[in-house]
């Protein structure tokens, strides 16, 4: 039934990524072939290899074949040492994260993390259940929020969930957790990542009946300490996803 549900967003979805995958790979081959201009007989760098993996997706075996038709040679080995230091700098990066929970728990960041429940929340009221989160980034001056959905939001819906925020906001609704098996959470219609191996146990956090969300915290007690909620862009994020950047105050 969800599937039916979502066929149209999911055949545009699938239109959009067909779409970019062509763009991006004619724009590899620009890149490869302005590459190899500069380079002569040379040997094709390590650095440059990588760049045409990390920017174009080009694996080493398509740039292997592509250097073999122009006889020139790769450097395996310069673009293995760029990938390992690629995974140490995304190593470093991760481990300063909280698994489950936010690292910082100011009281802004802390507000702002519970104001994405409700953000994600009023765009699926608003925009329909296709809606999930791909992703979010919170600082103390701002919330970024990326989430599943093909097309621009039009103004009459940007204002709808900002409304809808804000009354949530108003009303003065307590946060509340509590504790279950996924499978319960599942069954009580609490939004999470269930494809993701969960522990024997995960936090439900809940706004009334407005929000039910398996997170690791932290969030405010109660709504009106958000404040005012508003929305300050709507962009593209990448093919069939949608970005959002809101702020407090």
């Amino acid at each position: 039934p969800e599937l039916i549900r979502n066929k149209k967003f999911i055949l545009v979805n699938l239109t959009a990524e067909e779409e970019k995958f062509t763009r991006t790979l004619q724009e590899g081959l620009k890149e490869f072939e302005k590459e190899i201009k500069k380079l002569g007989d040379k040997e094709i760098e390590g650095m440059v290899v990588f760049n045409l993996f990390q920017s174009y997706g080009f694996p080493l075996e398509l740039t292997r074949e592509l250097a073999k038709e122009k006889g020139l040679e790769v450097d395996e080995a310069g673009f293995e040492e760029e990938f390992k230091k690629h995974q140490e700098l995304s190593r470093t990066a991760a481990a300063g994260k909280f698994k489950g929970g936010l690292a910082d728990h100011s009281e802004k960041v802390t507000q702002y993390h519970t104001a994405t429940h409700l953000l994600n929340a009023a765009l699926r009221k608003v925009l329909g259940d296709h809606v999930f989160q791909k992703g979010s980034n919170i600082t103390e001056e701002r919330l970024r929020f990326d989430f599943s959905h093909g097309e621009k939001m039009t103004v009459e819906q940007i204002k709808q969930v900002e409304d809808l925020v804000n009354e949530i906001i108003q009303k003065n609704i307590p946060v509340e957790c509590a504790e279950m098996t996924a499978e319960e959470a599942k069954n009580k219609g609490a939004i999470g990542v269930f494809a993701d191996k969960y522990g024997e146990k995960v936090k439900v956090y809940s706004v009334g009946q407005f929000s039910k969300e398996i997170c690791g915290g932290p969030h405010v007690k109660s709504t009106r300490e958000l404040g005012h909620f508003r929305i300050i862009k709507e962009e593209a994020s990448s093919a069939g996803v949608r970005r959002i950047k809101a702020v407090l105050g």
